[in-house]
């Protein structure tokens, strides 16, 4: 095989990893926002557990975060839980060096 080819099998192969790495990051990060918005909505054990699952499934709608960011916070006006979008960007924002941390540690 030509070097070249060689060269650009490593770099998808580490492009394939940093996605995968990213995808795994931001996963832990919205489960981890979805238990925390349980607990501010009063939901706690399976409940919390189920809508930490949600909070991940909506991160599949589109791409980037925008889609998570409306679910938690139109569930929070649902559940007449006060808060501003800037508080749960920054709460996202925390979190997702979190879970950066958490995956790296194992």
């Amino acid at each position: 095989m030509p070097i070249d080819a060689r060269k650009a099998r490593g770099h998808e192969h580490d492009h394939s990893r940093r996605h995968e790495s990213d995808f795994r990051i931001a996963a832990r990060r919205n489960k981890l926002l979805g238990l925390w918005a349980a607990s501010l909505m009063g939901r706690d054990g399976e409940a919390a557990e189920a809508y930490a699952k949600d909070v991940i499934a909506a991160d599949l709608e589109e791409a980037g975060d925008d889609d998570v960011l409306r679910k938690v916070m139109g569930d929070f006006t649902a559940a007449k839980v006060e808060i501003t979008r800037e508080e749960v960007r920054s709460k996202m924002d925390a979190l997702l060096e979190e879970a950066r941390q958490q995956l790296e540690a194992g």
